[in-house]
Parts: structure tokens; sequence; C-alpha cells
């Protein structure tokens, strides 16, 4: 029986899903799509200074290794056969800096995480190099404004301020890469033959890629002074890499000579996933940040209101490229694990529900989460979090509950920026991503955006999209994408259940919250790691007055009634 039931299940795909907060490996099966098992490893981030963001290459890399052994073993317990797993695909967080020794495989300074801040002075001193200052100089070359979100001015900063990565780029020992660089070098081999490659999604993440040639730009690595000869070798979404080898130091290879054959940006890999492949279709995933794509085919679509041109996939050598717009948010579940790490008030992540659910409503509470200032449509660096509207019946309920409202007001920016982009406004929203676990936030957006909001049953889509591209790969063969073979996607299905000017109304109380963000930091505060929040006076004051009202919120809830009061 058990035999029988393994012949049943046909060609299977593995799945990297290497994500900021956590990384995880799936395995599908190729014919139908079902998710047949999974295992995930948090991953952690480290602060060591005001608006930096770090993560350990080898914790990462390690991460991988533990998922892909622990899946094994749970999928030969259901008794299936893991040598039916014919391919990988590899999705990662984009713009995920790593530079690393090709001679000792090591890691030459942590990875710098896409929502890292100290490279605003960085920014600033490259913006006096070009005519007028214009941040979106390079758009039509690049799809992208200059910023601190993109690996360049990553790269220029490890080169300007690591002395070990100086040392490595004039010995000629050095690969730069995004962490699909790193992830498929390291399993293919590392320093005995890996391959260093990325995809032409993540290629576009970068500032160093022209999106209409599709390689690498001297102008632009002039530009940023960055030497060519540390890039990765860029290819199509859709092909063969190499093959998984052994890890001797961690005993992993349970599968050793499987072809790595897939490669994408995670929301290029969520776009797949949710099957949105002609003109006009679009996606939203809520994960650490809040990322809204739009198709718009093999022609590339420059935003007028703040929205990146991006590479959507390339799946195949021979298969054309398309494009995307994209709206891209810093803080969505990462709001969230704030709550819970910073002020304490969750347990779990999961407990934000039930806390937003109990107080139906945020009383008039706005929290704009602009934690690395705000990205689309406003990219705007000098941005900083704040919670306004407070009042001493003010709790932890209401904050949780504008917390996430703050996701559903940042995708309601992004889909009006799209839809005044596109000209054809969205009917309903497709979402996915670990948040949309939360019924309170998917019912919270549809109310806000006056559409239905549209929940695929299996939300691992950006799993799913990697997967896909690495069994379709020439060589591989195992997954068709044709439109005719994909596989229906069963689908929850959120309605508006408020009136169209109660939303228009919060929403625009949330623009005026946005606009008392901005302007909190100079590029002098912000570049120096070791300054106080309080060195900015107003700052400092507002923080200080936001935190005795919000300690004085919880006095009065109740939370803190001594047993003596009657």
């Amino acid at each position: 029986m058990a035999a029988s039931n393994r012949m049943m299940l046909g060609p299977l795909v593995g799945s990297i899903d290497q994500g900021t907060s956590s990384t995880r490996f799936l395995v599908f099966n190729a014919k139908t799509s079902e998710l047949l098992s999974h295992h995930q490893v948090e991953i952690v981030q480290k602060f060591p200074k005001e608006g930096w963001v770090e993560q350990d290459p080898k914790e990462i890399l390690n991460s991988v290794h533990e998922c892909v052994e622990k899946t094994c073993e749970k999928l030969q317990q259901l008794n299936i056969d893991i040598t039916n797993i014919k391919a990988i695909g590899v999705s990662n967080q984009r713009e995920t800096t790593v530079v690393w020794d090709k001679t000792t495989g090591e890691p030459l300074y942590n990875a710098i995480v896409w929502l890292d801040l100290r490279t605003q002075a960085t920014v600033d001193r490259l913006l006096k190099k070009i005519p007028g200052k214009n941040k979106s100089f390079f758009k039509f070359r690049t799809g992208l404004p200059l910023s601190t979100y993109f690996s360049a001015v990553k790269l220029r900063w490890l080169l300007d301020n690591v002395e070990e990565i100086k040392q490595a780029v004039g010995d000629g020992r050095a690969m730069f890469g995004t962490i699909d660089s790193w992830l498929i070098w390291s399993l293919t081999g590392g320093k005995n033959g890996g391959v260093h490659c990325t995809d032409v999604t993540n290629a576009s993440r970068t500032m160093l890629f022209n999106i209409h040639s599709l390689e690498w730009d001297p102008e632009l690595c002039q530009f940023f002074d960055i030497p060519m000869e540390i890039l990765p070798k860029v290819r199509s979404s859709s092909e063969i890499y190499g093959l998984m080898k052994i890890c001797p130091s961690l005993k992993s290879g349970a599968l050793t000579g499987v072809p790595i054959s897939g490669c994408l940006g995670d929301q290029s890999a969520a776009l797949v996933g949710q099957m949105c492949f002609q003109d006009g279709q679009a996606k939203n995933t809520y994960g650490t940040g809040c990322f809204l794509l739009c198709n718009t085919g093999q022609k590339s679509v420059f935003s007028e209101h703040g929205l990146l041109t991006t590479i959507a996939y390339k799946l195949g050598r021979d298969k054309p490229v398309c494009y995307a717009l994209e709206g891209s948010v810093a803080i969505a579940g990462a709001v969230v694990r704030w709550l819970r790490d910073n002020l304490g008030i969750l347990k779990t992540s999961q407990e934000v529900e039930k806390l937003a659910a109990e107080a139906g409503t945020s009383y008039g509470c706005y929290f704009v989460p602009a934690f690395s200032g705000l990205y689309a449509p406003y990219w705007e660096p000098s941005a900083r979090g704040i919670i306004c509207g407070l009042t001493q019946f003010t709790n932890k309920n209401h904050i949780a509950f504008a917390a996430l409202e703050a996701v559903c007001f940042q995708t309601r920016e992004l889909l009006d920026a799209i839809n005044k982009d596109c000209g054809v406004p969205l009917n309903q929203l497709q979402v996915d991503g670990g948040m949309t676990n939360n019924k309170v936030l998917m019912q919270l957006q549809s109310d806000i955006l006056c559409i239905p909001v549209v929940k695929p049953s299996m939300p691992e889509t950006t799993a799913l999209g990697a997967a896909m591209a690495a069994g379709a790969a020439e060589g591989v063969g195992i997954w068709s994408l044709n439109p005719g073979d994909l596989t229906a996607v069963t689908c929850e299905r959120f309605e508006p259940q408020i009136n169209p000017e109660e939303s228009e109304f919060r929403f625009a109380r949330w623009k005026k919250a946005v606009m008392k963000s901005m302007d909190w930091v100079t590029s002098d505060i912000s570049s120096n790691g070791d300054s106080s929040i309080f060195s900015s006076l107003p700052l400092g004051l507002y923080i200080m007055s936001s935190m005795i009202m919000l300690i004085g919120a919880k006095y009065i809830s109740g939370e803190h009634i001594t047993e003596n009061l009657p």
C-alpha cells in the first residue's frame, strides 16, 4: 500500500523560502501543487545600532540545511520516498547584501538587511554626484530611486567601512551576492566549485542592473565604484544552476545531486505562485513588509506615483522577460513583532488578532510604523514611527487594532498608486503571506479598500512560485506552466462590510498622521549609529510623552488596579 502511495505521488519539488524572519523548506507535488510537508526555523535579526539591521549569513545557511534535513525526515515518516524530489527552487528576501571570501567560504561581515538605514549618509553623498540631486536619475535604467533600500549602497558602505572586505577585494577573494547567490554558491559546493549566480529578479533590486539589456551596467558600477568582478553571473529564473552537494560539517546531504533549478526574489515568487501571468493581474504579500506587484507583461511601465519598476520573472533562458509595477512597504508583519518584542503587549504574534477583535476599533488612535522611514509612495527616509490620537481611554487592544489598520492603510496607498499608473482599477485584491491567516486583518483590508480581498486556501504562494520555476526548468520538465495545466486554487473571500464614506474618513485621518511622521531626523543623525534618538529634542519629547500616555492608558484600563481598591 505504501509503495502504491509513493507511485501515485509522482515527481516532487522542494522549495527553499528564505525570508527576513524565518527560513523554510517545503515540498510540493508537481502534478497537483499539494503541499506535502515543511519545516521552519526563525532567524535572529540583530540591531547593533539605531537604524542598523543585520543577520548572520552562516546562521541563514545552517537554517536551510536544518530545514531540508527535518523536512526529509518528516516525509520519510509519512512513507514518502524523498528520491522523488527532482528539483529545488530558491526564494529569498531581496536586496539583503552579503560579501564572502571565496577561498574560505566564510562571510566577511554580517548580511546587511534590506530594512537597514545606515547607508543614508552614503545615499546623500552619492546624490551630490547627480545633477539636481535627482533621486530618480537612474529610474529609466534600473526602475528604482536612489535609496538605502537597494543593494548597491549597502555594498558601497561595506567597501568603505569594512577593512576585511577592502582587503579581500584587493586580493581577488571577495564575492558579492544577495541571499540567493550566497545560498546557491554554498549549496552547490561553496569553496569547492560552488556556482556564483543570481537571477534577473534579484539582480533588478541591486541598482547595478540594466532592466532592459538584462546585464550588469558598467556605468552604474562606475557610479557606485563597484568592481564588476565580484558580481554574480545573471541567469533566468528557471534553469539548472547546479546540483546540491553534501555539507560535511553538518552531515547534511539528504538531497545531494538534486538540481537547483529555480530562483526568484520572494515577491516575484509570490506573483508566480498566485499565477499572475497576465498583464494587469496583481497580488499583495503580507510578510515582514508588504509588497503589491502588478504584472505589466513584456513592457516596462514607469510610475508617476512613487512605485518601482521591477522584473517580475524570466521563466527560462529563451523565454521573454516580464515586468511589474511594485509598491513596497517596509513595515507590515514587523510591526506585530515590535509590539511583541519591544513593547511586550503581546506574548505571541498570533495574539494581535484576539486583541484587535476585542477592541473592534482603534478609537481614533492611528499608528504610522515608519521605523525605517517611509517607502512607496513617499520614499521619505526622514520619517519615523508615530502613534497619535491617544486618550486616557486608549489601551493595548486599541493599539493592536491601529497596528493592523496601519498595514491596511499602507496597502490602500499602494493600490491607489497602481490604479492611477495602470488606468484600470483593480476590482479585487489577491493576497498571500503569513499575516493573511489573521481574519481581522483581512476583513479590515477589504473594508479599507472597498473591494473584495481573495486569499488562496494554500497561502504558501512564495514557496510555490519558486517550486513552479524549478519544476518547469529545461532539463527537469515536471511542472507545466501552460495556463490550461495550472491547478485551480480554492480561495477564501472577504467582502467590504462598512460604507465607503467611513472608509474614506478613516483613510483621511491616516494620511494626516503620515504627514506628522515626516522630517523627524536628518541624515547627520541617521548616519551616526551612536547618537541617541533623544538628541532630536522634538522627537525625544514626542516619544517620552507618547510612552507616558501609553503607561497611563494601561493604568486606567485596569491592568494595575491594586487589591485594596474598592
